[in-house]
């Protein structure tokens, strides 16, 4: 019969403490893995803008610092203290969410890191609040660090909607062009044409987005716009929107795309100044006076003694002038009769009859009275007739015998 053998102490002791490093291999092991991927998520980190904050809770009033890193560098940012927002789900109601009043702006450095002081202001929305920092001028980029404002109202963030999430696939773009009439005052229009996509898990049916149109430093005016549609999850569509400023409207305007209180996209809109309108006011204050000044003096050479008086004569020429053309008329239309000689004397008397001087005579021989203070003697002499036309003539009186 064989015996077992039973091992000794020091045998058990070797075999805890090879268990015992075997143990602590894996635990090693563990560890340096663990650091390994700790490393890798920084690592992936670092090349992503950050946020931190000097201060996670502070009061209407006071001041935090705000530190970025791994921004893109020589950028400028805006800082803003907005209300009903988290980093998940960004800034719910947009900018107007935000104290716009008390916001500061940030020029990165050579590195791209900032440093920058901020007062605190109460936002206009209730809280959960973030310090919400963002790029102006380039590619968009923005962060968002959650922030405490002591006594301002809190309130929980609206439920997101189960239609789905939409997302910007390309930029946004502005079609069409002004016509003749624009440029004489009439609303300039565009087509807003973009292309989004569904990333959530149910349809999009019916969508309603806001187009807003803004001006220089004013907040944009939004109006409210529906697309007839459904967009299947995982799907995209192309949507277009029309966009139409008021009469008149020119300069640099900025035209912003929200959809479920988020902002999507924005695209700039230069418009052309309507030169048409500058040419009618130029021509209305040069006709205008132009025609007053001819109808007053119209009115004041129809009121003029002068102007009255040229009038009458030249009617009086007129009625002498017509007048002369009517005479020299008829006599063109009067029979011409031969003209008649008369006698020079009248024919002789008969014997034993006086003759009677006739009309004829008189009139060749008028009989004169001679003035009271001439005598018939001393009075001028008549002058001679030597007309050769007129004969002598000789009154022969025969007596009886």
């Amino acid at each position: 019969m064989k015996r077992r053998s039973v091992p000794g102490p020091w045998l058990l002791t070797g075999r805890v403490l090879a268990v015992l490093a075997v143990a602590v291999a894996l635990l090693v092991g563990t560890a340096a893995w663990g650091t390994g991927a700790e490393a890798g998520a920084r690592a992936q980190a670092a090349g992503r803008p950050s946020v931190t904050l000097s201060k996670s809770q502070a009061g209407a009033g006071g001041s935090i610092t705000v530190r970025g890193a791994h921004w893109r560098p020589r950028t400028l940012l805006m800082m803003l203290i907005c209300g009903q927002s988290s980093p998940s789900r960004g800034v719910i109601g947009g900018t107007n969410s935000c104290a716009n009043s008390e916001g500061r702006a940030v020029t990165t450095g050579a590195d791209g890191s900032f440093n920058k002081r901020m007062p605190v202001a109460e936002p206009p929305a209730p809280c959960p609040c973030v310090v919400h920092v963002a790029t102006v001028t380039g590619p968009k980029a923005q962060v968002d660090a959650v922030f405490k404002v002591a006594g301002h109202p809190v309130e929980a963030l609206p439920e997101p909607t189960a239609n789905g999430r939409l997302s910007m696939v390309t930029d946004t773009r502005l079609d069409g062009s002004s016509g003749l009439l624009t440029w004489f005052g009439a609303p300039p229009s565009r087509t807003l044409t973009f292309t989004v996509g569904n990333v959530g898990s149910s349809p999009v049916k019916d969508p309603v987005f806001k187009v807003g149109s803004a001006h220089g430093v004013f907040a944009p005016q939004w109006d409210e716009q529906q697309w007839r549609g459904t967009i299947e999850p995982g799907r995209k569509a192309r949507i277009r929107l029309p966009v139409e400023l008021s009469a008149g409207a020119h300069g640099d305007y900025l035209i912003s795309l929200k959809y479920d209180g988020k902002l999507l996209a924005e695209q700039p809109w230069g418009v052309g100044r309507p030169w048409g309108v500058t040419l009618f006011w130029i021509l209305l204050c040069v006709v205008v006076p132009a025609a007053v000044f001819r109808v007053g003096m119209a009115i004041v050479n129809k009121l003029s003694p002068r102007e009255r008086h040229s009038r009458a004569h030249a009617s009086g020429g007129r009625r002498a002038a017509a007048a002369r053309r009517l005479a020299e008329r008829l006599a063109g239309r009067t029979v011409q009769l031969p003209r008649v000689r008369l006698p020079q004397e009248p024919p002789p008397a008969r014997e034993g009859t006086a003759r009677r001087p006739t009309a004829s005579a008189d009139r060749a021989h008028p009989t004169t009275t001679a003035l009271p203070w001439f005598t018939p003697d001393s009075g001028p002499a008549a002058p001679e007739d030597t007309s050769p036309t007129t004969r002598p003539t000789t009154h022969t009186t025969e007596g009886t015998t």
